[in-house]
């Protein structure tokens, strides 16, 4: 963080800790040929993920934290309606709960995609 400039919390790792973690419970598919090298020094090298996975994960944040700032996020990065759908899919493989599908559903409609809601 401080050789870039960056943040002392710039590394957020709670997603991906614990049994319930994005890395155990799986990555959007092409995740790793998606990847940007950032940085690279003699111990460390950074990568950044993707736009289509931003979307992915912020859909997933937005409807784990409902309310929180990651809907604003998701907004931000303008998703295409088969990016939100993509993303919506597979969230759905991290809680396939009908609860979740139908939060899911209630997010898309809110967000102003209802017509994919009606895909889901």
């Amino acid at each position: 963080a401080d050789t870039l400039n960056l943040s002392s919390d710039w590394l957020n790792n709670g997603p991906s800790s614990g049994d319930g973690g994005l890395f155990r419970l799986g990555l959007p598919d092409g995740f790793q040929d998606r990847l940007t090298r950032y940085y690279s020094g003699k111990n460390l090298t950074v990568y950044l993920i993707s736009r289509l996975d931003q979307i992915h994960f912020k859909l997933y944040a937005a409807i784990d934290q409902f309310g929180s700032y990651h809907a604003s996020d998701l907004r931000q990065l303008s998703p295409a309606d088969e990016e939100l759908l993509q993303a919506s899919q597979w969230a759905m493989t991290h809680d396939p709960s009908k609860g979740f599908k139908t939060a899911i559903k209630m997010f898309l409609r809110e967000f102003g995609h209802e017509r994919l809601a009606d895909k889901i």
